[in-house]
């Protein structure tokens, strides 16, 4: 069985047809969802714990993504630390840096992700991470900030992993796991399976965010989570296991990183 570690169910491009996606990830074998609250605006948590309260198999997270992070006010804080009380949310974020798009000034970003790591800590709960740069500043600024703010304390995921292997390293040394997309499938991503190829199995999480970055064989579609399957494919074909092998594996990591045994 395999879990989808990070996708954005609650987007509206699922509005039409969300249940019939839902329905196709059970009978890929997919029986857990974590669907991602950010990345919508900062009301956009509200839509990911609705859907989790309800389901079996979806869990949620709240936070507020870097390119919405100079939108985030008191009554946003007041929402999203209701939100995080909800048994059915397992996880802060996703949140970080995002320096490609700059959607938020810098400042803005660093001071809303140091928040959110703080809470976190305060939460004990764990961090969903958002980390994209064209040069390693926003890795560099990323990790000093988590470890100023989580104190040794805090776990994170390192969602949609693209960054260098040497920084990755460095990630694990400081409670991150990583988790790869569809893009480690992608024909020209031979630097980043290298990457997934040197680190250990147990601190490697699989993910979709769909309905962004379909694997390979399915490019230019709305990606989903019954598609998850063929990130573990690749990542079985990079360790040189067998599938049911990964598929145990990775399932097994995501649950003991959201917290899920006995959920």
């Amino acid at each position: 069985m395999w879990l989808d570690s990070h996708c954005h169910v609650t987007a509206d491009r699922f509005d039409e047809d969300r249940e019939e996606v839902l329905s196709r990830a059970r009978e890929a074998g997919v029986e857990t969802l974590i669907a991602i609250g950010s990345g919508y605006g900062v009301e956009g948590s509200r839509a990911a714990v609705e859907l989790a309260r309800d389901r079996d198999g979806i869990f949620a997270t709240a936070g507020v993504h870097p390119h919405d992070a100079s939108l985030l006010d008191d009554e946003g804080r007041a929402r999203l630390g209701r939100w995080l009380e909800e048994p059915s949310v397992v996880a802060v974020g996703e949140c970080g840096l995002d320096y490609h798009y700059m959607n938020s000034p810098r400042d803005a970003q660093r001071a809303v992700f140091a928040e959110q790591v703080a809470l976190a800590r305060e939460r004990d709960l764990p961090v969903s991470i958002h980390v994209r740069g064209d040069g390693p500043e926003a890795y560099e600024e990323l990790l000093e900030i988590w470890i100023a703010e989580g104190r040794g304390e805090v776990t994170g995921v390192l969602h949609c992993y693209t960054g260098s292997r040497e920084f990755a390293h460095r990630a694990l040394d400081h409670r991150f796991d990583v988790s790869f997309s569809g893009i480690v499938t992608f024909k020209k991503a031979g630097e980043l399976r290298e990457v997934a190829a040197s680190l250990p199995l147990e601190r490697i999480l699989i993910e979709t965010d769909a309905p962004f970055l379909a694997p390979e064989g399915h490019r230019g579609r709305r990606n989903e989570p019954a598609w998850v399957v063929r990130v573990g494919e690749a990542l079985a074909a990079i360790h040189e296991r067998p599938l049911a092998e990964i598929a145990e594996i990775t399932t097994r990591n995501a649950r003991r990183f959201y917290r899920l045994d006995g959920a």
